[in-house]
């Protein structure tokens, strides 16, 4: 096997170029991570932002406002963290919509490029008829959140396993009957006027309703990507109070390996992000599983062991970070070709994947969850060497592990202490609004 300076040396030929990402790219990948959820929910994040941009254009409103209806309708459901949160939200009437609301708000808002739409995406189930629109719990109500509940409500009318246009008539009835009440009536006259257009039914039950191109890239750097990895480990992360801060912590023991191993400054923010990104896949797996406390079915099993590699998936939408999807997604194979879901063999795992396999382990095995307590770093590195006498971890990444492993230890446990305390303080500003 090749030293650790070598693949260093490498790596930090590979990275030097800057991250410019397309805001479309960064919101489509966020969507496609969260509609991972269920299959009945999958693309509603795409269909309400096409609506939404396609109600804006023919209310005539700026270019700037049919931008941020795009980027807010992509991702307007990240608050609701749950499967039944989802599912509920597909009925037109919707218990207590203002619980996620809030919570996508609060998650997004710290995330400059995507601020004004956490803004539009806290009001977007306030009905006009509320104090007229204008205001809701003492807070103004931007009017193009209006637009942005009304094209939600209207794509959750659409059933998908009917044929379209003729479910015309039905939905335009419904919206029309709310004109006043629910939707402002300006919007409803907007949307009456499209509603005969077929195609936009058809874009919407057929799936090729792209919002638009919207304009403008993110340019990240260092802090900025570590932001952005930041938002989505919470998303990831903060459905489960036994996951609340593993992202955290796989991330702050990848970053620490990096350092030790001689990586570069961007090559081990880059790990760090890696390790935050690692189970982006996991949103795919039902809270009930993840809180499992007995054994799990073999259904429920593969279930989970397909996270990788739609941590894979989700990521590729972002080509800017083919390096750190590979790193993120290849946690889960082993070198000896048995791990999944690709079977990469030790040749094909660089060390960046090999680095982040290794803090999963370790971070997942010293973590309580509902069917163990957390183990001690003696018991950790038990399990760790078991496995890399086994090929399933790189020994030489399991030795820097152990004999760092103190500081090691500290960093990981520290970390995710701040993680879970922000994870308490989010949800419990959400419950109080």
């Amino acid at each position: 096997m090749e030293s650790l300076s070598v693949w260093a040396m490498i790596k930090e030929a590979a990275v030097r170029h800057e991250l410019r990402i397309p805001l479309q790219n960064l919101t489509r990948t966020i969507a496609s991570a969260v509609d991972l959820v269920s299959s009945a929910v999958a693309l509603h994040h795409n269909q309400v932002a096409y609506m939404a941009c396609v109600l804006a254009r023919e209310l005539g409103l700026s270019v700037e406002d049919v931008c941020t209806l795009g980027l807010a309708g992509s991702v307007h459901d990240v608050g609701a963290l749950s499967l039944k949160e989802r599912l509920d939200l597909l009925n037109f009437e919707t218990e207590n919509p203002h619980e996620h609301a809030e919570l996508g708000f609060l998650l997004l808002r710290v995330y400059e490029p995507l601020a004004e739409a956490a803004r539009l995406i806290r009001f977007h189930h306030v009905p006009w008829n509320a104090g007229r629109g204008s205001e809701f719990k003492g807070e103004e109500v931007p009017l193009v959140s209006h637009v942005l509940h009304l094209a939600d409500r209207v794509v959750v009318l659409l059933d998908r396993e009917k044929e379209p246009v003729g479910q015309t008539r039905k939905i335009r009835s419904i919206i029309e009957s709310q004109s006043g009440k629910m939707f402002v009536p300006q919007h409803v006259d907007a949307f009456l006027n499209l509603a005969d257009k077929e195609y936009i039914w058809l874009d919407l039950a057929h799936k090729v309703c792209d919002p638009l191109e919207i304009p403008g890239v993110v340019e990240l750097d260092l802090g900025g990507l570590l932001d952005l990895a930041k938002l989505f480990s919470h998303i990831i992360d903060f459905r489960s109070r036994f996951t609340a801060t593993h992202s955290t912590g796989t991330a702050i023991v990848s970053e620490t390996l990096g350092r030790l191993a001689a990586f570069s400054e961007r090559e081990w923010t880059m790990l760090k992000v890696a390790g935050y990104l690692h189970d982006l896949g996991k949103l795919i797996i039902p809270a009930e599983v993840l809180e499992k406390p007995g054994k799990l079915t073999e259904s429920e099993f593969c279930i989970i062991r397909a996270h990788s590699y739609y941590t894979y998936q989700a990521l590729t939408s972002i080509p800017q970070f083919e390096e750190i999807t590979a790193w993120a997604a290849y946690h889960h194979e082993r070198l000896d070709g048995k791990g999944y879901p690709f079977h990469l063999r030790a040749r094909e795992l660089c060390l960046g994947a090999r680095i982040v396999a290794v803090s999963d382990v370790f971070t997942a095995v010293t973590e309580e969850r509902p069917y163990r307590k957390g183990m001690d770093t003696g018991q950790a590195l038990e399990i760790l060497n078991k496995m890399a006498r086994k090929s399933a971890l790189d020994i030489n990444i399991v030795e820097l592990l152990s004999r760092n492993i103190d500081e090691i230890d500290h960093r990981r446990s520290s970390a995710q202490e701040e993680a879970k305390a922000e994870y308490e303080a989010l949800f419990s500003r959400a419950s109080s609004e």
